[in-house]
């Protein structure tokens, strides 16, 4: 991993610059335009999660390699309440915070891989990958 980048998520401020950190280092790393906004929109709704849910975590952007595939990890930690049933919570239209109910599935269409840990009374992973599309 040659890049790392940690950003703490708290307010909305945060999610705007964790979105922007994101955004930024796709960039330089090469994803496209298209492939950038995906991961901003991903970046976006999981930490609005973390300052709903949790009120406090981070957002760690990574490089990563696979053979001779580049990507972007984006980890998504909190210690929050916890999401009681999974299953739901990833059904599109279904909130328990008086939203649209859209976040975490947007997030997982918007990705080449998701994967989401909750322990209730620990806290809530979500792990993302977006592949750099070859030129």
């Amino acid at each position: 991993m040659d890049n790392v980048l940690r950003v703490p998520v708290e307010t909305e401020i945060d999610v705007v610059t964790a979105r922007l950190r994101g955004s930024e280092l796709a960039q330089k790393l090469g994803f496209s335009s298209r492939e950038t906004y995906a991961i901003a929109i991903a970046i976006s709704e999981v930490a609005r999660n973390i300052v709903r849910y949790a009120h406090h975590g981070r957002i760690t952007f990574s490089e990563i390699h696979r053979g001779s595939r580049m990507g972007l990890s984006i980890v998504a930690e909190d210690e929050g309440p916890g999401i009681p049933d999974l299953n739901r919570a990833m059904e599109p239209g279904f909130s328990t915070g008086n939203s649209l109910g859209l976040g975490l599935n947007s997030a997982e269409r918007q990705m080449d891989e998701f994967e989401i840990v909750s322990t209730l009374g620990d806290g809530t992973t979500v792990t993302m990958t977006k592949w750099r599309r070859r030129k």
